[in-house]
């Protein structure tokens, strides 16, 4: 069945795989390294991809396959390639399709992961990376250089929350010719579509939303499909390749991601408006709050703000490790999307590695707390909160 036509969610319940001689209503577990071949001409003629069909999983596998159509249906996108976790995802990605000579054009404000791949793996192979900052993107083509190839951003970001005008980003991308990559993980394709704004590629870590109960390790770049063919050769080759059981429960987490962010984004809005609204905070970033430096350009591109706020606390570092300790329902842990509430102080605990000034110069205040907001009761939440800040 041709689901095209269909709304997202339609699409993402009702892209399935072929069924198979038992007419199984929910799509069965491929649990096979590899697959075997009718004949010698059938396995010469695989090889050299004259049929397209899976041949060892570490290429393909049906379960991988239907999650990458469903991101690929979602985000607008050519084709796929599904990894083992998020930063395989974007390690690979720019692997496959940087020069040692290259250079990068990124936000200065990414995942601490993505980071280290910029300054401390990368120049290791005569890769540069040039850093905006997020908040002035006015500054973007004076980085540029001769030798750039890819121009590169998380939006919202990870974890102060800004948002960039993809639109903007698409224009000057295609203006010096360079490659957009967009990491949309905090949006997840049914709240943002980037390739609508001229990304060319869309990186999701699917550990976070996608999966959205705290499962199972996975990402997925989508994309453009000349890009996404060298990224499928560097990975079958490399082998970052996403588990098949893995990819089964990603495929069945879509179906119930538009209901799920919904919720999410709902308890969030609310979690945000009572802390903006409380004493012993300083102030609130989310998308979808007026005060938000970006709040026009997140309305033009998001449907929704997001399930993440970051918020500064009076009091610095050890009023967050305070705030930390005083928590009693939401959890203290390094993921984010799953149906828990989840926070965290980056300054101690996941960009404790970083200066303070490093951690300034990509929105990491001293007091800063991250909160993934889950699908409990808000007022529970709330009411957490509350006795935490107290």
């Amino acid at each position: 069945m041709n689901t095209e036509e269909f709304g997202f969610e339609t699409q993402a319940i009702r892209t399935q795989l072929e069924r198979s001689q038992y007419l199984e209503h929910s799509v069965p577990l491929y649990l096979s390294s590899s697959f075997v071949f009718e004949d010698a001409e059938d396995m010469r003629a695989s090889f050299t991809e004259e049929k397209e069909r899976n041949i060892y999983s570490r290429f393909s596998n049906p379960n991988t396959t239907e999650f990458v159509d469903k991101i690929c249906k979602m985000e607008g996108a050519e084709s796929g390639y599904a990894f083992a976790t998020g930063m395989a995802a974007v390690y690979s990605t720019f692997a496959a399709l940087l020069n040692s000579g290259d250079h990068i054009v990124s936000a200065s404000s990414v995942f601490g992961s993505t980071h280290a791949l910029f300054m401390t793996y990368f120049p290791k192979w005569n890769i540069e990376t040039s850093y905006f900052e997020i908040n002035k993107p006015e500054t973007i083509e004076s980085f540029i250089k001769p030798n750039t190839k890819i121009l590169y951003a998380e939006s919202p970001t990870n974890p102060g929350v800004d948002v960039i005008d993809l639109e903007l980003l698409g224009n000057i991308a295609k203006k010096h010719n360079l490659i957009l990559i967009i990491d949309n993980c905090f949006a997840t394709p049914y709240l943002q579509q980037p390739i609508k704004f001229g990304a060319h590629l869309v990186i999701h870590s699917a550990t976070k939303l996608i999966d959205g109960q705290g499962r199972v390790l996975g990402g997925v770049t989508v994309g453009d499909a000349e890009l996404i063919r060298q990224i499928y050769l560097f990975s079958r080759n490399t082998g970052p390749a996403l588990a098949p059981f893995n990819a089964w429960v990603l495929s069945k987490s879509l179906e119930t991601l538009a209901v799920r962010v919904d919720r999410h984004c709902e308890n969030a809005l609310k979690v945000a408006e009572f802390l903006e609204s409380h004493p012993n905070v300083n102030s609130v970033k989310y998308p979808f709050l007026k005060s938000h430096p970006q709040y026009e350009i997140a309305k033009k591109q998001m449907k929704a703000g997001g399930n993440i706020i970051a918020f500064e606390i009076k009091g610095g570092i050890e009023a967050g490790r305070k705030f930390l300790n005083a928590i009693k329902l939401c959890s203290l842990s390094a993921n984010i999307g799953d149906t828990r509430t989840i926070v965290t102080h980056p300054a101690s605990t996941t960009h404790s590695k970083l200066s303070e000034e490093d951690q300034l110069a990509v929105g990491i205040t001293q007091g800063l707390v991250r909160v993934s907001v889950g699908l409990e009761t808000v007022e529970d939440v709330i009411a957490d909160l509350k006795q935490a800040l107290s």
